[in-house]
This record gives structure tokens, sequence and C-alpha cells, in this order.
């Protein structure tokens, strides 16, 4: 007669341990994926001290006084981490004869920037942006009181934010110089199609101070820098915290299959 056959364990019946090369495996796919999971929330952290500092730095820059626009000795040192949103000023005379239009989008709907060059008082010329325009009145005849020519334009002071070139073209469009479309303030690109020299590398945003007549509309530069990297964050070091669960899960499984 043979012996009594073995109890099950409780559960059901055994299973066995897992081969050594299988854990081994297991434990350096978990180490890599903890650590990259660390790192990525860690790299986000250090993201949200940047962007804090950055709008902290544009927004002194927004609020601080015009200082005078960049001339041809600064160019080269001119950057969007350095100068983007510096209040300046400009006096010269304007060009309204070619202003260039730029498709936009504002808080006041759909329409154009009107991109005015300024041949400035010390010899070189800066693209303004002197405001919005809904299409009805993209043609400058409609618009004549915001347009002076000649003896009338005479000298004026353009205070606004210095922007940087936005060069090709925007989302999925490109600027068509040939055709007058354009998607992007492209200061290089506007001034070659307009025949202009020793013209700036940025232009100038104006701010609100009302153009004779109501157009262009001044003034409505978004200043936004989404700051989601805290989010960012806690969502990789909870997917962290969920992986460390499973391999104490896993360990402690394997433990049991041991013991038993």
């Amino acid at each position: 007669m043979t012996g009594q056959p073995s109890a099950p364990i409780a559960g059901g019946t055994s299973k066995r341990a897992r081969p050594v090369w299988a854990l081994a495996l297991f434990g350096l796919l978990a180490l890599a994926g903890i650590a990259g999971l660390t790192a990525l929330g860690i790299w986000q952290l250090e993201r949200r001290v940047w962007k804090l500092d950055l709008i902290e730095r544009v927004d002194a820059r927004i609020h601080a006084s015009a200082v005078p626009a960049p001339g041809p000795e600064a160019w080269p040192s001119v950057t969007a981490a350095s100068d983007e949103y510096r209040r300046v000023s400009v006096t010269g005379r304007l060009l309204n004869d070619r202003e260039t239009l730029v498709q936009a989008v504002s808080d006041l709907g759909g329409g154009f920037w009107v991109m005015t060059p300024l041949v400035t008082d010390r010899g070189f010329t800066v693209l303004v942006n002197r405001g919005f325009v809904p299409p009805e009145k993209r043609d400058p005849a409609s618009r004549a009181e915001g347009q002076p020519q000649g003896q009338q334009a005479g000298e004026v002071t353009v205070a606004g934010l210095l922007r940087i070139t936005e060069p090709k073209g925007g989302f999925l469009r490109s600027n068509d110089p040939a055709a007058g479309r354009w998607y992007s303030r492209d200061v290089s690109a506007i001034g070659a199609a307009n025949g202009l020299k020793d013209v700036a590398p940025y232009f100038i945003d104006a701010d609100g101070t009302r153009n004779p007549g109501g157009w262009p509309v001044g003034g409505l530069t978004v200043v936004s820098f989404p700051n989601s990297h805290l989010g960012y964050a806690l969502t990789w070091f909870a997917l962290d915290l969920m992986l460390i669960g499973a391999v104490l899960t896993v360990i402690r499984s394997e433990l049991r299959r041991r013991r038993a």
C-alpha cells in the first residue's frame, strides 16, 4: 500500500518558485524602471524651478521702465533668454506705406497684426507691431486716421515689448512673401520683401496707447508660460511608487512559494 499523498497548500495546488534567471531579469528591469521614473520626476521638478525663475524675470522686464531699443552694436547679443518681453522705446518715422499684415488671433477675434517699419533717429529700422485689425479693417484706407503719411507723420515715439523674430511661418503654414501671405512675424523675410535695410533682428509689440481712429489696437500681447511641471512630477513619482509596490508584491509572493 502506497503512502498517503501530501496535503495541498491552502488556496489549491502548490506553485513552483520562479527560476533564478527570471527573477534576476525582473529585478534588473524593475531597477531600470524605478531609476528612470525617479529621474523623470526630478527633471520635472528642476524644470519647474527654471520655469518659475523665467516667469519672475519676464514679469520684472514687463513692469520695468522702458529702455532704448537695442541698436546695431547690441544685436549680436539679443536673445530670447535675456531680452524677450523687455520694455523698450524707440523714436523715428513710421513707413505706413510699407506695412505688412500678419494673420493673427487675438482677444478681439481673428484678423491681422499690422507690422510697420519705423526708421529710427539712430539710423536703423525696426518693425513695429502697431496692433490688431479685424478683416474689415485690413485695407489701410479703412483706417486712414491711424495711417498718417508724409509731413503729417512726423516723428513718433513707440513704447512696447521687445519680441524675437518668428522665422519661416506658423503652425503647418509657411509664409508666402510673393503672395503677401504671412503667418508669422519673420523680421528678416518681411524686411526683405519690403526692401528694408539695417533691420533689427527683433520687433516691438506696441503698448496700448490709442492710435488715431482707434485702429490698430495695440497692447494685446499675451504673456503666458504654462507651468504644469509639478503635475507631471507627481505623475512620474506615482508611477514610481506603483512599480515599487509591484516589485514588493513579487518578492513576497516568491518568498511564500519558497517556504512552501
